[in-house]
């Protein structure tokens, strides 16, 4: 159980990741039609991955992403590089 927490951090460190052009944070969420969240990070390449690797996004809309640290939503595109 420790090598896998060990392995998802050592992603995050070395992922490069978009930030909300708001706050500056880079934590963010997707939902499904039902209304369900899943945490996200999106990638400096622009790809939305979960926060833990071994939960999926099927079902979940890409197209819009929340921020976790304020109002913030819309297109992944829109956001920036730290």
């Amino acid at each position: 159980m420790e090598t896998i927490i060990f392995a998802a951090n050592q992603r995050d460190k070395v992922m490069k990741k978009m930030v909300c052009p708001q706050c500056k944070i880079a934590a963010m969420y997707v939902k499904n039609a039902a209304g369900e969240r899943r945490l996200v990070y999106v990638t400096s390449e622009g790809e939305v991955v979960p926060k833990k690797e071994d939960e999926s996004l099927v079902g979940f809309n890409l197209e819009e992403v929340f921020c976790l640290g304020c109002s913030w939503h819309g297109s992944p595109k829109r956001l920036v590089k730290y």
